[in-house]
């Protein structure tokens, strides 16, 4: 039996490296996501969700934050949040919600495998059973609230589900929660999935989408490890909502599953992130709440993640008490209320793989219908039509008879850097403006960027 009477809880699902396009609910027959389509059965796909800066630590900064990576400062990986950053959870912990935090962290710098302590590191998670950052996913790992390390053996989103599953098992019946599971995969490494999955995949050998560079190696390989590892994610998914079900809190839990960014994946021959293309910057947003929520519904309105924590408090009815830069959107999922005009695009700065592809520095901006990103220099540097070229396979930034619609977007670009104070200068000139040398310096070396 459900409980009407209590605030709604939260159950936020993030996938590293997941593109937006790769549930079966979302458009790709290749994969198997049963689970996660039942949930969007039950609630609302968001389909037009985008990562404002489409990379591991400033995309959390800002799912968390519901701010810029100018304002949270985490501009580039490994990086550590500052402690005075509030995150969504802390308002929920005021209003007597358990929190909980499970799975990848990668918010607290140099070491990646640094314990973070009980308190205002952990920005409002009392339950805690997370490691910094790692991608060895058959050799789980975390940390509870000492600095002992505990280790287990199987497949970690199976390990990580298993202590979501408990958490969940040891709350008051009648008391809220928030808990926040980030699971590793689909993040490379590829083949870091259980062999039954990856069997399926290797059988039935998915399409690869047509804007593949089929010239990388591997990579039809690569994109079927891919797919499994979400197919794996998928069902783990089913374990929660099995278990959440049985505690009759099904009903009134808001369950979100988003991803940080996406994954090129070959697209346009390029590999992993950090560029505005709609590989890299489109995420799902799958939202599930009975008794709060309509359910089947589809929603083509902007959003994105500044606007996660917004959002949440907006369904939980719990007020931020802080600043954010992003706009709760609960009234797009509700009643398919207009969504943002324009999605603003980060690539504050350049460090480890886009330095080894020559991504630039670059600012951008998504609308309904166009893709524009300027590099350092305020360079135009891509311009795409995503409504006749969804693909993206066609750069129309030096053509002209699209000038009038770069100066628009240029003009809309402008505007954002105004009101994000941000120079839009080299990745040098960023770190030292913003007083963090050392600690780029300390990243850089454990990188190996520097000796």
């Amino acid at each position: 039996m459900t409980n009407t009477s209590r605030r709604p809880s939260v159950l936020l699902l993030i996938a590293d490296q997941l593109r937006g396009r790769d549930l079966h609910c979302t458009g790709n027959e290749s994969v198997a996501t049963p689970h996660i389509d039942a949930l969007a059965a039950r609630g609302v796909v968001a389909e037009r969700c985008y990562a404002n800066a489409p990379v591991c630590c400033p995309s959390r900064a800002t799912i968390f934050s519901g701010r810029y990576s100018m304002q949270h400062r985490v501009i580039d990986n490994d990086l550590p949040i500052p402690d005075d950053v509030p995150f969504f959870a802390q308002p929920l912990r005021d209003a007597g919600y358990h929190t909980g935090y499970i799975g990848k962290w990668h918010l607290d710098g140099m070491p990646r495998s640094k314990f973070t302590p009980p308190g205002p590191r952990r920005h409002g998670f009392d339950f805690w059973a997370a490691y910094n950052c790692h991608h060895d996913y058959f050799n789980p790992r975390y940390y509870r609230d000492t600095d002992e390390l505990v280790t287990a053996e199987g497949y970690e989103p199976v390990v990580q589900t298993d202590l979501a599953v408990d958490f969940l098992n040891t709350l008051p019946a009648d008391d809220p929660f928030c808990l926040v599971l980030t699971w590793g995969p689909p993040h490379d490494p590829y083949d870091q999935v259980p062999e039954e999955f990856r069997a399926h995949y290797r059988e039935h050998r998915p399409t690869l989408p047509a804007n593949t560079d089929t010239t990388i190696p591997d990579i039809e390989d690569i994109y079927a490890d891919y797919l499994a590892a979400i197919t794996a994610l998928d069902t783990e998914m089913g374990r929660l909502t099995a278990a959440l079900d049985e505690l009759g809190r099904l009903d009134d839990t808001i369950i979100v599953v988003t991803s940080d960014h996406g994954d090129m994946l070959g697209a346009g021959g390029w590999t992993k992130k950090q560029l505005p293309c709609e590989e890299a910057v489109h995420v799902p947003f799958v939202v599930s709440w009975p008794s709060g929520l309509p359910a089947g519904e589809r929603r083509d309105g902007l959003l994105s993640t500044v606007d996660v924590a917004a959002t949440l408090l907006d369904l939980t009815g719990v007020p931020a008490g802080f600043a954010t830069d992003g706009t709760g959107r609960a009234d797009l999922l509700r009643d398919g209320a207009p969504g943002a005009e324009e999605v603003y695009l980060e690539g504050l700065t350049r460090f480890d793989e886009s330095v080894a592809a020559g991504k630039p520095e670059w600012r951008g901006i998504r609308t309904t219908r166009w893709t524009y990103a300027e590099a350092v220099g305020r360079l135009p540097w891509l311009l795409f039509d995503n409504d006749a070229d969804p693909l993206q396979e066609r750069n129309l930034v030096a053509d002209p008879g699209h000038a009038d619609v770069r100066s628009d977007l240029a003009a809309r670009i402008e505007e954002h850097l105004h009101r994000t104070g941000d120079p839009f200068v080299p990745t040098a000139s960023m770190v030292e403006l913003l007083g963090l040398t050392e600690l780029w310096e300390i990243r850089e070396r454990e990188m190996g960027a520097i000796p």
